[in-house]
């Protein structure tokens, strides 16, 4: 796999990797850094949901809005990453907050990214090293921001492209479990459902066993999606979409865009049309 390493890989390069912690919990912010004190694996930085990797919530945007590019790049070259690094992102969320890390590195321009799969317990688990140490740097890195807009997709463009993805000219991938897709329930937004014409690939599919699925097994879970047209995916906020975002790069997909505010944005805007099987 060409984004996700194993805990043994890790383990044998840790001297040459740049490591970012990301463990976090939704329903419990102050969680992850908590965890990351009392321990973690040496040399590695942390790196908070809402205070790093998202910007303040507004009216519109999501519950997870894009960062401050700018200000995500100083943090970076404050922890030394540079452009030659290679950044070894992991979680304890089966990717997702990590997912969400290696995205917006992708963004920056910044192409040396991985993801540890089985995140923090598998590394726990082999017995491998924990420290309580915050590494202390050193040295500033020289990070070039090359920023990759066209990664991103807005409202306005999801919504201008309704037509197509009703008709398949585009795809439209809603990451959320299925009961929250179908409208059944909806425990974090205020309205339930999904936006027309998207297809539902649950990003927790791409997972077995506390591991990612292979490349060949996620080739036939994405076999109806025609690899020429643009694939659009989006989550509750931007979060767990990027995990689908990462799989769907594993599996060769090359035309892949991320709606960064998601379903929270969506429903922020009243004229916008929802579906579920209610309606």
């Amino acid at each position: 796999m060409k984004n996700i390493v194993s805990v043994t890989w890790v383990k044998e390069h840790l001297n040459e990797l740049t490591v970012i912690d990301c463990r976090f919990h939704l329903p419990a912010p102050e969680k992850g850094i908590a965890e990351y004190k009392e321990q973690h694996i040496p040399g590695a930085h942390y790196m908070d949901l809402n205070k790093d990797l998202s910007s303040s919530v507004g009216t519109h945007g999501g519950r997870h809005p894009m960062p401050d590019f700018k200000e995500l790049h100083h943090k970076l070259e404050k922890i030394g990453v540079h452009d030659d690094s290679k950044v070894l992102i992991y979680d304890d969320q089966n990717g997702a907050m990590a997912s969400r890390l290696w995205f917006l590195l992708k963004v920056l321009g910044h192409e040396h990214a991985l993801i540890m799969d089985g995140g923090y317990s598998e590394w726990v688990n082999q017995g491998y090293p924990v420290t309580t140490d915050v590494p202390q740097q050193e040295k500033r890195g020289n990070l070039t921001m090359d920023l990759k807009e066209d990664l991103l997709i807005d409202m306005e463009s999801v919504r201008s492209n309704l037509t197509a993805f009703k008709r398949g000219g585009s795809y439209l991938l809603d990451a959320r479990e299925p009961n929250r897709y179908n409208g059944i329930e909806e425990s974090i937004d205020k309205l339930a459902g999904h936006i027309p014409g998207a297809l539902n690939f649950f990003w927790m599919e791409n997972i077995e066993n506390g591991k990612w699925k292979d490349t060949e097994a996620l080739n036939e879970r994405f076999g109806q999606l025609e690899p020429s047209k643009e694939i659009v995916v989006y989550c509750g906020s931007g979060v767990t979409a990027c995990p689908m975002f990462v799989a769907l790069k594993e599996a060769g997909y090359e035309k892949v865009k991320l709606y960064t505010g998601s379903w929270s944005d969506w429903i922020s805007y009243t004229d916008n049309p929802i579906s579920s099987i209610k309606n």
